[in-house]
């Protein structure tokens, strides 16, 4: 066997239990958490917006419906591309002619692999694309970069509901987790929802440098695929954490203010 063939189907088992245990575990609790909002506030009647301007009358509980759908179709698109991941490139050796080794090795090892993980891998139907490229890194990491972005649009509408609360929109109490400011007392900053939105950020980073790295594919091998693993996994582990966090430690302790209906009797 040889790193060119082993190297690449250790990263794609590596994201698959990474994205298995870690990402939506963490993506069905968040959206079990914004599901339970959506039913709670479900009677509250406020004013939707569009281009940032007063729109028609929205529930509450639907613009939460419409978080937990986003997290929802998130975990699908993940699902979905891992069997770009599932397809790996065990048995190509060198340059994908599998020289030097059983013609079985493969399809048995995936097999033993398969058998102890629950993780069903399998061998490529073609090893000279498989190890040359990393088009099942690139595709896959895509749709991690678009859970990325459904999570920073929620986590940003949450924390501009919830700003004031006097002077801001004021539809929402998010969790007061810690002192927000040395000068001024009482102020609480959305540190949970900011936190979400720098890891999104992070993983959007992540995603442009497996982009890079899959650039480097020349002839009969990708030369950058310590760069691609490094960030997928780290994309797949951070936002990970950071959703299970969110959903724990700010969508759980929302609640709604009066500010949502008083608003709505005045709009146009």
């Amino acid at each position: 066997q040889s790193s060119n063939d082993v190297i690449p189907s250790a990263i794609h088992l590596a994201a698959l239990s990474a994205l298995r245990e870690d990402l939506l575990p963490a993506l069905h609790g968040l959206e079990n958490a914004l599901l339970k909002k959506s039913t709670e506030f479900w009677p509250i009647i406020k004013t939707g917006r569009t281009h940032l301007q007063d729109a028609t009358p929205i529930r509450l509980g639907q613009e939460f419906l419409g978080y937990a759908g986003q997290i929802e179709r998130a975990q699908s698109r993940l699902s979905r591309n891992e069997a770009d991941l599932l397809e790996v490139a065990l048995g190509g050796t060198a340059v994908g002619t599998g020289i030097n080794t059983h013609p079985e090795f493969a399809g048995r090892v995936c097999a033993w692999i398969a058998g102890h993980t629950g993780i069903a891998i399998r061998e490529t139907s073609n090893h000279f694309q498989a190890q040359s490229t990393l088009d099942g890194v690139l595709s896959f990491t895509g749709a991690v970069r678009s859970t990325a972005i459904s999570l920073l649009k929620v986590a940003n509408d949450i924390r501009f509901l919830g700003s004031g609360p006097r002077a801001g929109l004021g539809e929402l109490n998010l969790p007061e987790v810690q002192p927000g400011s040395s000068i001024m007392p009482g102020k609480v900053n959305p540190v949970i929802a900011e936190s979400l939105i720098q890891v999104a950020a992070q993983a959007i980073g992540n995603d442009a440098a497996i982009v890079v790295a899959a650039q480097g594919s020349y002839f009969e091998l990708n030369l950058m695929m310590p760069v691609a693993a490094f960030n997928l996994l780290q994309e797949i582990s951070l936002l990970g954490h950071a959703s299970r966090n969110f959903a724990d430690q700010c969508v759980a302790g929302i609640t709604a203010t009066s500010r949502g209906p008083e608003l709505v009797e005045r709009g146009l």
